[in-house]
Order: structure tokens, then C-alpha cells, then sequence
């Protein structure tokens, strides 16, 4: 990709709307003129940091969450260098407007605010055309990410339907701002396959199809069909689904995970930054994870991955599986998970309880649980807020000196508690980690920032190791990997830090954090035979040479 005189042959006007290839207000006086951009734009010739100044003036200038997460995706489409430049110098600032919170609204009023194409939508009715339509992607060579939804469970706002794509789109801008994905080499895909949001069928502005959702047997063949597509047209890419329902998210992971370079952010992502902020827990509260109590609330897709990825660590650490599992107590709106129920997944019935372990209770809601079982964690992924009363924490906390607390549902409205309520109901020994962001609590006249337990800690990491290290496959334990390569760095970035710090590293610093979750996801992927043999400093040279980087190209 360059702009300089006789080495590109798209010019004037093509030019300035190709959002690769631009560079605005930089073209350079002799660029403008080979070019022919001469009178095609201002006077003026900025370098990119004054154009990063003045796109964040203007970010400023709305008001509103939703009004700058526009003004960014138009940037996106406009200018990549500056939008990536621009999202990775302000990245705390920007990653609630680029992601969540924000994002969700996006996907909300996804039709309402359309004004571009990015990606690929892929309708029922096109399946026998996959192929073919793959082959429509904007940017024709390789690619090394896919993250593709049917748009059911967007974050904790259900059925979007086609507005779904705000999520592929967003974690693909991850991907390059924090992993050095090369934007080009990024492809987000949305599969219509109908919605059952009856308020999304009955807008006249609604732009995906109005069917209601494919079940059964079409709706399988229409994730087959699409895998086949992938597989033939992008064999090698790394295919990540994204905000399934939890009816479909583990089948499509358990039928696919051995076939193909695929993992599934819900599941495994959050399950690994999850055990990164555990791990540092631990090492704060001095007591190793092999040691924990675990009651988790909520019994979905994501609250099993969080489990299968803690009991991976536990297992690592030398607990048998029994053991490993024995650690857990799983909550659902019906109670605690025991065996005598029959609506429990194969997956869930693994960490299902004997009955004769509630005898004498009254009653397996999560009051109960936490005052029998007195735990030293305790994690939300329910989105009922509200969930960790002061009943409950205070309960938890009168029999553990430094509880651990991860209310992670999302979005804000939806998480279990709070953390001020969390910090004050515990004298301010609760380790807190939320899953959308909170306001720094105040402590000792300082602000301290509230760990956010965002999957922007793994995923980006994961795609450079995959495309760095060659691996064919994502392993359990290049997650693990990852996850204790979280915690190392929150350590590390905590030292010196007076008084307490949180249990992930500083969003700003992600970038650089990416680096080194990538080569030790990397390392595993060779140590599990799934990459080609190298060492931990080839991988080190891979990763970084690999990382893209937002800069023009020099004149």
C-alpha cells in the first residue's frame, strides 16, 4: 500500500474515496500533483499528527455516545491510517465509543444510521452463492480474520437482526488498533438468517430480511454452508463467531473447533480474560487459584466457557478433572445446578451438585448457596441486574477476608452490582472486575480504575499469534496462555502502583500488552503441535514484524 508518484495506479477523486489508499490532508504538494488531487482538497498540508488533533477535536464536538460513534465509523470509512491512528493514541477514551457500551445502541439503530457498506451480509436465499459472494469482499487478497454473527444475542440487547453487524465491525477495528490485524486483511460477515424481533419486522426502515429466524435443520445448513464457503474461498483464516444464542453458540464450537481455525469469542474469550483477572486475584489475596470456591450466576454458554477455561487452569495446576470441576457451584433462574434436573445440557450437567449436597436448605437460590458455601468467588454472567444484593455480598465477605467479585454482564444496565456498592458493602476488600466499564472508585483520595474484563484483552492477541505463529488451530491452551499472560502483565503494570491496583493491565497500554499475550498463545500453539516448530524469540521477531502499524507511507 503507497502513495507515491507511479506506484499506485488509482488517482484524483477514486483515490480520496479509496479509505486504504488515503491520506487527505497529508498528500504532499508533489503527491497531489502526480496524483491529480490538485483543487481536490484544502490548501494545507497536515502530517498525521495534526490530523489526529483535529479528528479528536471533532470527536469532542458531539455530545452524545452514539453521535461520536458515527463520527468514527465515518472516519473509518474515510481514512483507515487516521481512524486506527487516532483509536490507538486515545484507545481508553475511544474503546467505550468504538465498542461497548456504545456499540450495542449502534446495533440498535444499526438501520437508522446506515450510511456505508463495510463487510459482507449473507442471506438465506444466497447460500447456494457463498462462494461466489466471499469473493465480493472489498479488499481481494488473503484474509486473516473473519468475525461473523447471526445477530441473536447482541451483548445484552437480544435479537438485532441485520443491525447485528455492529459487532463484527467493531471487533474487527479492534483487531487492528490493539492486535495489528492490517484493516485489509479483516472481513466482518453477518448472517441474515431472519429475526424474531417482532419491533425490527414491523419497522418500514428495517434492512435485513423480514422472516422470521431459521430453526433446525435450515438453520444448520446454513452455517455448513457458510463454513464450506469459508473453507474453500478463505482456507487458513481465522473464523471467530460472535454473539450467538447459547442454542447454537456451543454446537456450532464443538461441531467446527477440530476442522477449522475457529474459536468463539463468548465462550473462550471472555472464559479467558476471566482467568487472567482471576489469576491476579490470586495473587493479591495470596491464596492460589487450586484454592477457590467458585459460585458463578448464570448457567449459559458464556458462564460454562468461563468455567471449561478456569477448570483447563485448575487441571494445569494438578488437580484431577473431578477435582477441577468440584470447584464450582452454578446458579440459574431455576437455582443450583444438581443432578435430578432435566433440563441441564450436557455441558452444564458437569458441574451439576449431588442433591443430598442441598439437604436441609432452604431453598438452592443464590442467598442460599452463598451462605452454604461460603465462596471466595463469586461471578455474574446472568444480565440480572442487580443480582449480588447487599445481602449476598455482605454474607460472602463475613467469611472471606478478600472476595472476589466479577459482576460481568452486559451492558452496564444489566451488570449484577455495582462496584461502588461492591467496594462499600465489603469495607473496600472486594477485588472487583465488571464487564462494561464503571467509574474509577475513590480510594484513599485517589481514583482507582475498576478492571474491566473486556475480551479486548485476548482476542486482538490471539489473531496476531494465529497470523504470526501460522497455527491451524486455537487450543484450549493458547487461551490459558493468553489468560496467565494477562495477569503477568496487570502484575508488572501494578508495580510500584501505591495501594490497591486493578487485576488487568491499563487499556492504554494494550497495544504493547498485545505483544506479548501473542507470543505466549503463540509458544502454546507449538508446544500443542498445532504451529510450525519455532522458538520464543522467532516468535517474538514473527509477532512484531507481523503487527501493523497506522502510518503513511513515507513521500
Amino acid at each position: 500500500m503507497t502513495h507515491l508518484p507511479g506506484q499506485t495506479t488509482t488517482q484524483g477523486a477514486a483515490l480520496l474515496a479509496d479509505p486504504l489508499l488515503n491520506k487527505g490532508t497529508a498528500f504532499t504538494r508533489p503527491e497531489r500533483e502526480a496524483l491529480g488531487l490538485d483543487g481536490l482538497l484544502p490548501p494545507a498540508v497536515e502530517t498525521l499528527h495534526e490530523q489526529v488533533a483535529r479528528a479528536h477535536q471533532a470527536f469532542l464536538g458531539y455530545d452524545k455516545p452514539l453521535n461520536r460513534h458515527i463520527y468514527l465509523r465515518q472516519l473509518q470509512d474515510t481514512n483507515e491510517v487516521l481512524f486506527y491512528r487516532l483509536v490507538t493514541e486515545y484507545l481508553e477514551e475511544l474503546l467505550p465509543i468504538v465498542y461497548t457500551p456504545t456499540v450495542g445502541e449502534a446495533c440498535r439503530r444499526f438501520s437508522d444510521i446506515y450510511r456505508r457498506p463495510r463487510g459482507l451480509f449473507l442471506a438465506w436465499e444466497d447460500r447456494d452463492r457463498f462462494r461466489e459472494i466471499l469473493r465480493n469482499r472489498p479488499y481481494k487478497g488473503s484474509v486473516d480474520v473473519i468475525v461473523v454473527t447471526d445477530g441473536q444475542r447482541i451483548l445484552g440487547l437480544g435479537d438485532q437482526g441485520v443491525g447485528g453487524m455492529g459487532i463484527p465491525i467493531g471487533k474487527l477495528s479492534l483487531y487492528t488498533a490493539i492486535g495489528g490485524i492490517p484493516p485489509a486483511r479483516t472481513l466482518p460477515i453477518l448472517l441474515d438468517v431472519g429475526t424474531d424481533n417482532e419491533q425490527l419486522l414491523s419497522d418500514p426502515r428495517y434492512l435485513g430480511r423480514r422472516e422470521h429466524r431459521l430453526t433446525g435443520a435450515e438453520y444448520d445448513e446454513m452455517i455448513e454452508t457458510f463454513v464450506s464457503a469459508v473453507e474453500a474461498e478463505l482456507p487458513g483464516t481465522l473464523l471467530q463467531w460472535e454473539d450467538f444464542a447459547t442454542v447454537h453458540a456451543r454446537p456450532i464450537l464443538t461441531r467446527y473447533r477440530d476442522r477449522l481455525l475457529t474459536f468463539n469469542d463468548d465462550i473462550q474469550g471472555t472464559a479467558a480474560v476471566v482467568l487472567g483477572a482471576l489469576s491476579t486475584a490470586c495473587q493479591v489475596a495470596g491464596s492460589p487459584l487450586t484454592e477457590q470456591r467458585l459460585v458463578v450466576l448464570g448457567a449459559g454458554s458464556a458462564a460454562v466457557g468461563v468455567a471449561d477455561m478456569i477448570r483447563t487452569a485448575l487441571v494445569d495446576e494438578g488437580l484431577s478433572e473431578a477435582e477441577a470441576a468440584d470447584r464450582f457451584w452454578f446458579v440459574d433462574v431455576d437455582g443450583l445446578l444438581v443432578t435430578s434436573r432435566t433440563d441441564l445440557t450436557e455441558e452444564q450437567r458437569l458441574y451439576a451438585r449431588a442433591d443430598g449436597e442441598v439437604s436441609g436448605w432452604d431453598g438452592t437460590g443464590l442467598a442460599e448457596v452463598v451462605r452454604h458455601v461460603e465462596p471466595t468467588a463469586l461471578i455474574g454472567l446472568s444480565t440480572a441486574h442487580g443480582a449480588f444484593t447487599e445481602e449476598i455480598v455482605r454474607q460472602m465477605a463475613s467469611t472471606c477476608e478478600r472476595p472476589v467479585i466479577f459482576p460481568l454482564s452486559n451492558p452496564t444496565s444489566h451488570a449484577e452490582a455495582e462496584p461502588a456498592d461492591l467496594a462499600r458493602w465489603t469495607d473496600g476488600r472486594a477485588l472487583i472486575a465488571t464487564g462494561s466499564p464503571f467509574p474509577p472508585l475513590e480510594v484513599d483520595g485517589r481514583d482507582v480504575p475498576v478492571a474491566q474484563a473486556n475480551n479486548v484483552y485476548i482476542f486482538p492477541a490471539m489473531g496476531l499469534a494465529v497470523a504470526a505463529g501460522g497455527a491451524t488451530r486455537v487450543t484450549d491452551r493458547m487461551l490459558v496462555a493468553a489468560a496467565r499472560a494477562v495477569a503477568r502483565h496487570a502484575t508488572r503494570a501494578a508495580a510500584g502502583v501505591p495501594g490497591p491496583a486493578p487485576l488487568l493491565p491499563p487499556l492504554g497500554g494494550m497495544r504493547e500488552a498485545a505483544r506479548e499475550i501473542a507470543v505466549a498463545a503463540a509458544l502454546a500453539a507449538v508446544e500443542d503441535g498445532v504451529a510450525p516448530k519455532a522458538t520464543e524469540a522467532d516468535l517474538r521477531e514473527a509477532v512484531a514484524q507481523t503487527q501493523w502499524t497506522p502510518d503513511y507511507p513515507a513521500s
